[in-house]
C-alpha cells in the first residue's frame, strides 16, 4: 500500500477510536458494510438500472440493487425507491429537478433555522439559484410555527415545499405540512436525512401517506455508507426521479456502497435496531438536561430526536472556538447557527452536537452525564490533556465496531 496514505488512514482510525464522535450527522457503519464497500465491485460500471443497462457484465450488480431496493421498500413501507444516489445533496437535486421546473417557486427552512443548504438557501447553492426560494424561519424559541409556515404559503403558493432540517432538535409534523401543501397545490419533498433511523426505529412519525417523494441519506441515524435514497408512492414520479438520477445527474452508481446500503437496511429491520434508535434518544434527552444544569442554553429548550443545539452566548464563547477547544479534549462536535444568528456561519454563535455514534458504541445515560461534565469543564478552562485523557480511557470500554 501506499505508504503516506497508509499512515494516514491508521492516525484516522487511532483518532476515531480514542475521541468521541458527537457530530449529529456522523455515525459508525458495521464491518460487514465497510467490508462490502471495499470490494470488488467498486471495479464495475453500472449505468442505468437492473436489468436496463448500458454495460455488460452487471448480472449480479442487478441482483445487489434489487435486493437493497426491496429492503428499503419493505422497511419504509413505500412502493418506489431509487438507492443510486451519491449523496444526500445530488438526491435532494434530482428531486427538486424532477418536481419543479427552473424559476418555479419551491420553499424551505432557513439555514440558520435549522434548515439544510439544498433546501433553498439563497445565492450559493443550486436551489437558491435556478428556483425561486422562498425560506421560512423558526420562532424565538427556536421552534417552527406552522401557522406562520401556512401564511408564508398562502402568500407565495410555492410549487414544492421542502420538509426537513439538519439542525432542529424537535418532531416535525409532516401531517401539518400536508395539509399546509395542499391548500396552495404545493409538492412535498421530505428530507429526513438525520431522522431516518429514529423513523425505522419508531421513535419518530413517518412521512409515508404525507410526502410525495422521500428522500434520506444513508448514514447518520441509519447508520450505514455514505449514500443516499429517493423514494415515492406516485408512479409519474418515479419515472420523472429516476431519470432525474440518472441521466439527469449522475452515471454509474457507486455498487460498492449499493452493498453497503442493502446490508444496512437489513440490519436496520431488526429488533436491536429498534433498541438502539430508542436509545438514540435516551441519551440525546439526558445529554440535553445536564448541559442545561451546567447552564447552558439549548435551542427550543431541549430536543425529541438525536441532536440539540447550543447558542453559547450567555458562556462569552464563539461556536467555532468552543467547537475547536472541546476537540482538543477529545470530543468531536461542529460549530453551528442558532436560531436568528447574527454571527456569520462561519463564526457563529453556536455548536450543534448529537448522540448516534457514541449510542453505536453501547454508552447509555451514565455516559452522557460524564460527556456533559467534560463539555462545562472545557468552558471552564481545566486542561484538556486531563480531559482528553478521561475520554480516551471512556473509549477505551466503548470500543467501536471494527
Amino acid at each position: 500500500m501506499d505508504k503516506q496514505i497508509e499512515r494516514l488512514i491508521k492516525l484516522e482510525e487511532k483518532r476515531q477510536k480514542e475521541t468521541l464522535m458527537l457530530i449529529a450527522s456522523e455515525n459508525y457503519a458495521s464491518p460487514a458494510i465497510r467490508k462490502a464497500q471495499n470490494s470488488m465491485l467498486n471495479n464495475k460500471y453500472s449505468e442505468g438500472y437492473p436489468e436496463k443497462r448500458y454495460y455488460q457484465g452487471n448480472e449480479f450488480i442487478d441482483q445487489i440493487e434489487k435486493i437493497a431496493i426491496e429492503r428499503a421498500k419493505k422497511l419504509f413501507g413505500v412502493p418506489h425507491v431509487n438507492v443510486q444516489p451519491y449523496s444526500g445533496s445530488p438526491a435532494n437535486a434530482a428531486a427538486i429537478m424532477a418536481m419543479v421546473n427552473p424559476g418555479e417557486t419551491i420553499m424551505g427552512l432557513k439555514l440558520s433555522g435549522g434548515g439544510h443548504l439544498t433546501h433553498g438557501h439563497p445565492k450559493v447553492t443550486f436551489s437558491g439559484k435556478f428556483f425561486n426560494s422562498v425560506q421560512y424561519d423558526v420562532d424565538e424559541n427556536g421552534l417552527i410555527n406552522y401557522d406562520e409556515v401556512e401564511k408564508l404559503a398562502l402568500e407565495h403558493k410555492p410549487k414544492l415545499m421542502v420538509i426537513g432540517t439538519t439542525a432542529y432538535p424537535r418532531t416535525l409534523d409532516f401531517k401539518r405540512f400536508s395539509e399546509i401543501a395542499k391548500k396552495v397545490g404545493a409538492l412535498v419533498l421530505a428530507d429526513i436525512s438525520h431522522i431516518a433511523g429514529l423513523v425505522v426505529g419508531g421513535v419518530h412519525p413517518s412521512p409515508v401517506g404525507y410526502a410525495d417523494v422521500i428522500m434520506t441519506t444513508t448514514h447518520k441515524t441509519l447508520r450505514g455508507p455514505r449514500g443516499a435514497m429517493l423514494m415515492t408512492d406516485n408512479p409519474d414520479l418515479a419515472k420523472k426521479i429516476d431519470r432525474a438520477v440518472f441521466p439527469g445527474l449522475q452515471g454509474g452508481p457507486h455498487n460498492g456502497t449499493t452493498a453497503g446500503i442493502a446490508i444496512a437496511l437489513a440490519e436496520a429491520g431488526s429488533l436491536k435496531f429498534e433498541k438502539y434508535a430508542q436509545q438514540i434518544v435516551k441519551n440525546a434527552k439526558v445529554l440535553s438536561e445536564e448541559l442545561i444544569k451546567y447552564g447552558f442554553e439549548l435551542t427550543t429548550g431541549g430536543t425529541d430526536n438525536h441532536l440539540m443545539v447550543v447558542d453559547l452566548r450567555n458562556k462569552n464563547i464563539s461556536g467555532k472556538q468552543f467547537a475547536v477547544d472541546l476537540e482538543k479534549a477529545g470530543l468531536v462536535l461542529n460549530y453551528n447557527s442558532v436560531p436568528h444568528d447574527t454571527n456569520p456561519p462561519a463564526n457563529p454563535s453556536g455548536i450543534r452536537l448529537g448522540t448516534p455514534a457514541v449510542t453505536t458504541r453501547g454508552m447509555k445515560e451514565k455516559e452522557m452525564k460524564q460527556i456533559a461534565k467534560w463539555i462545562h469543564q472545557v468552558v471552564l478552562g481545566i486542561r484538556y490533556l486531563v480531559i482528553s485523557k478521561e475520554v480516551k480511557e471512556l473509549c477505551e470500554r466503548f470500543p467501536i465496531p471494527v
